[in-house]
């Protein structure tokens, strides 16, 4: 037990505490993932508890494979047998092997946003509901919130006619998944719990497998998740949960904070234990970040603490307004960077909407440094990956109609729209799905062939012909031998690699999906399309890119950056605007502040724009509620916004609308990568440059002084040749 000797007394204390149900409310940084691979070892190796009877979920692939190579290192091939995974792939799991109770089959694919999108659209046209009146992104939604509350389409009670619309989707919406033998992410949790609660003998089976349940990010868990977890430890009621009620800011997906009271009501006799002590920021990070959080109610208080020292006080920076924010981003990496007081990857970028990565993303590109954006377009969410994945997804099971309207064209083999409806008509007629009519026109039955015209149906025949042949393989051939049939039964590389870079960039994406696909040469096509579909933002983010990460706050929970940046810190912005009127969405802003602020290792930066770019004008804004929060003496003013007067003696430009004198200039005369010289500052090197109002300004990067911009006629920059 000499990993025991490395925790601190609260640590331990959760680490080897007895039977029975446990709180464990922990402080972000504290060490959570160690305590809960820690206390799964403890299991095996001091308890004698065997690996099959242990249930660990978290919520993103990453966090699973961290904790399973650290019990591993624990305890070795002791830990074979253990059930470690997401909760979706765990729930995944439990449905293909209980199919028998449900009302599809155990080759079930998994539809992802796109998919569902398309699913409601389908459901709209087929209701003639007008999708322009009810956007399908908006009803989607609230079909996800009736699943995360358990209501299947006959249980969901409407309270408008709205509500009466959504009932109406929602219920076609299902139907629809249902002819396709398909669910969504929300089913996945949703059957489980509903299959454990309504089989006494399913629940009974996994509720005696599963002596100790033990579950990480609880807080984040929704209703159905919580259920579920009851259910499973039902028998034993070793329930071990992991979590802290401060970070809880997914409300908008289901997840309930609420959930650490249901624990406390429903597993009565549980222990609490707390970990404060915090691994990861200087105490001037945490003592913001405490200050921040104190004034949420109705929360169990924590005192974190660090042995890493007081560290640096915060800065908080005010710029004119957000391009000028953005800049002040840029030039701070810069100088950093510059100044060897930090690498390029070590700094995160952090907002509250996806909307304000534009202006910072122009910075970047202006500045020519390079950046990572997290939530970008996923891998798994680029046209040719969706394009292979669907061609396996239909070969693993004939009747997904939303892959092969995906693919029945792709590439072009003159199947259009006539033909596609032609043959759903046909199929709707014989009572059967187009996926499985195509096969018997591949074998040339002749009562399918007689609904379509001759060419049609010669078509149509060779392509069910082609998936046929590949629905016999999916059983015979490991994923990457299917994928390369697929692939060049189709002609697909021709098709999506012309010669051109995008086009080689999308062959190899394609290459990097086989590369994938060979890993489950031993797990098969079901593990394989599982993996690819509940795939996260956090899971596709390489980490070994040595570039400034830029995100929203919500996708940096989970991360560590020795340097943060939280920018657009005005009332409005964060908290954001829809949460004025609603107390317990104003509590989850400050707890989305206090997740990015604990993000921070070593220093933290709060910027805070004056003025905010609408439609082209600057329109003042207040500095957010929560900066009111923080002691003074936790912060270190980096110069407040500077006077706004337009130009400078040294011909700063003070970012603002006021003209620049004309000069009469039409083409920058300062090339990007040029070095100038100037009076004051010394030599600079150009980052970028525009002729605005007749006049040259210029972005210029000074060792000394950080990033400045000039206008040209009168700052009085020297070429160097």
């Amino acid at each position: 037990m000499e990993y025991l000797s490395r925790l601190n007394g609260q640590q331990r204390q959760a680490v080897t505490t007895g039977l029975g149900p446990v709180l464990v409310l922990a402080g972000p940084g504290s060490g959570k993932t160690r305590v809960l691979t820690q206390r799964i070892a403890y299991l095996i190796g001091e308890m004698g508890v065997r690996p099959f009877q242990i249930l660990a979920v978290t919520f993103t692939n990453k966090a699973a494979r961290e904790m399973e190579s650290r019990v591993v290192e624990l305890v070795g091939d002791r830990a074979y047998g253990l059930t470690l995974g997401t909760f979706h792939a765990t729930c995944a799991r439990i449905l293909r092997r209980e199919a028998e109770h449900l009302p599809f089959q155990s080759n079930y694919v998994i539809f992802d946003t796109d998919d569902q999108l398309s699913v409601v659209k389908r459901a709209l046209s087929d209701l003639n509901i007008d999708k322009k009146r009810y956007p399908p992104q908006s009803l989607l939604g609230s079909i996800s919130r009736a699943k995360n509350e358990l209501l299947l389409p006959d249980e969901f009670a409407p309270e408008n006619y709205r509500d009466e619309i959504v009932k109406r989707v929602y219920t076609r919406y299902q139907e629809i998944l249902l002819a396709n033998n398909g669910l969504d992410f929300d089913d996945l949790l949703l059957w489980t719990a509903r299959l454990l609660e309504d089989v006494p003998e399913v629940r009974e089976k996994y509720a005696r497998r599963y002596v100790h349940v033990l579950v990480d990010e609880f807080q984040d868990t929704n209703l159905a998740q919580y259920r579920l977890l009851t259910q499973l430890a039902s028998n034993y009621r070793n329930i071990f949960v992991v979590g802290d009620s401060d970070q809880s800011i997914y409300a908008w997906r289901g997840a309930d904070y609420r959930n650490v009271l249901r624990f406390e009501r429903d597993f009565t006799g549980y222990q609490e234990i707390l970990l404060e002590q915090n691994y990861r920021s200087t105490q001037a990070i945490l003592d913001v970040a405490m200050a921040v959080i104190d004034r949420n109610p109705n929360r169990t208080h924590k005192n974190l603490s660090t042995s890493r020292g007081f560290g640096e006080k915060i800065v908080l920076h005010e710029t004119y307004d957000d391009r000028e924010e953005a800049n002040y981003v840029v030039e701070k990496i810069a100088s950093l960077v510059a100044t060897n007081q930090a690498n390029t990857g070590d700094f995160a970028v952090m907002y509250r909407t996806n909307a304000q990565s534009r202006l910072l993303e122009e910075a970047f590109l202006h500045a020519n440094l390079p950046y990572k954006l997290v939530g970008a377009q996923r891998f798994y969410g680029r046209r040719e990956i969706k394009d292979i994945i669907a061609y396996l997804r239909l070969a693993h099971n004939v009747n997904d109609e939303i892959s092969l309207t995906r693919i029945i064209n792709v590439p072009a083999r003159g199947i259009g729209s006539k033909s596609l409806i032609t043959l759903r008509a046909a199929a709707q007629k014989n009572q059967i799905s187009p996926g499985n009519m195509l096969v018997a026109l591949g074998s040339k039955q002749e009562q399918y062939l007689e609904h379509f015209q001759s060419r049609m149906g010669s078509v149509l025949s060779d392509f069910g012909e082609l998936l046929a042949g590949w629905r016999k393989l999916q059983n015979e051939l490991p994923p990457l031998a299917l994928m390369d049939k697929i692939i060049d039964d189709t002609g697909y590389r021709s098709y999506i690699d012309d010669g051109t870079d995008e086009g080689r960039d999308r062959w190899e994406n394609v290459m990097e999906l086989r590369r994938l696909a060979d890993e489950f040469k031993e797990a098969g096509l079901d593990a394989f399309l599982e993996r690819v579909a509940l795939v996260s933002d956090q899971d596709t983010l390489e980490g070994n890119v040595n570039v400034p990460t830029l995100l929203t706050l919500h996708a940096a929970k989970g991360l560590e950056f020795p340097n943060v940046f939280i920018v657009g810190l005005s009332d409005g912005v964060l908290p954001h605007i829809r949460s004025f009127d609603e107390p317990e969405g104003m509590q989850e802003e400050r707890r989305l502040f206090y997740v990015g602020i604990t993000r921070a290792k070593d220093r933290l930066f709060l910027v805070l724009p004056l003025n905010r770019s609408s439609f082209g004008y600057s329109e003042p804004v207040d500095e957010s509620r929560f900066l009111r929060d923080i002691p003074q003496e936790l912060i270190k003013d980096s110069g407040r916004a500077r006077s706004r007067s337009h130009i400078t003696r040294s011909g700063v430009l003070r970012w603002e609308k006021d003209k620049v004198p004309t000069t009469g200039k039409s083409e920058p005369l300062y090339q990007a990568g040029a070095t100038v010289l100037h009076p004051v500052w010394g030599e600079g090197m150009v980052l970028n440059s525009r002729i605005q109002d007749d006049d040259e300004i210029v972005d210029v990067f000074f060792a000394g002084e950080g990033l400045k911009r000039l206008a040209a006629s009168l700052a009085k920059l020297e070429l160097k040749s």
